[in-house]
């Protein structure tokens, strides 16, 4: 059986959609404090192994954990989830009319075994009006989100196009984790 170690809700539907069995095991590792790395790519790796080894059971060395990181990426600049209602203004208002990169890296710990991936998508978000955006924010939906926008939920429709994975704008890349687990020769 897979722990997640995530408490994330959109990670446990999309495991759930895929009928994977799993328990969730939500790490203690605070993401972005806890890397100093200017490069999304390898700071999402980075996370996804810290958060998988922080939910390892000492005493069930045979589990198979899951940990995953997603941030959005803009011109060398990392958003992660804003921490209040201005930073999810300023996440929006740099991402507005452009294309960024949403990455996902997702680590596989199995009998002291690491096995990761990072997975890219491109983002096209529509030039968005201020008060489109205070509209947003106002639903509360930003809070907790990489970017500040949910692509599965009213942000939608301020998403003009994506170039890659659906799932890994959501949170996590189900065509990446089958591979990555068949890779590890885990079953999902």
């Amino acid at each position: 059986m897979l722990i997640l170690a995530s408490a994330s809700p959109r990670r446990k539907e999309l495991l759930e959609q895929i009928h994977c069995k799993f328990l969730c095991r939500p790490s203690s590792c605070d993401e972005l404090t806890a890397i100093d790395e200017p490069n999304p790519q390898k700071l999402v790796i980075q996370n996804a192994i810290l958060k998988a080894k922080a939910s390892v059971d000492k005493n069930n060395p045979n589990e198979v954990i899951l940990g995953s990181d997603t941030v959005v990426a803009l011109n060398n600049t990392i958003y992660g989830k804003p921490r209040d209602d201005q930073e999810a203004f300023s996440m929006l208002k740099n991402l507005s009319g452009k294309t960024h990169q949403v990455c996902t890296g997702i680590a596989l710990i199995k009998n002291g075994q690491i096995f990761s991936d990072v997975c890219i998508t491109d983002v096209t978000m529509k030039s968005l009006s201020d008060e489109e955006i205070l509209n947003y924010i106002q639903t509360k939906e930003p809070q907790d989100k990489a970017g500040a926008y949910a692509i599965q939920g009213l942000a939608s429709i301020f998403i003009e196009k994506i170039n890659g994975c659906y799932f890994n704008v959501v949170g996590l890349p189900l065509n990446c984790l089958y591979n990555l687990c068949k890779k590890a020769d885990v079953d999902l």
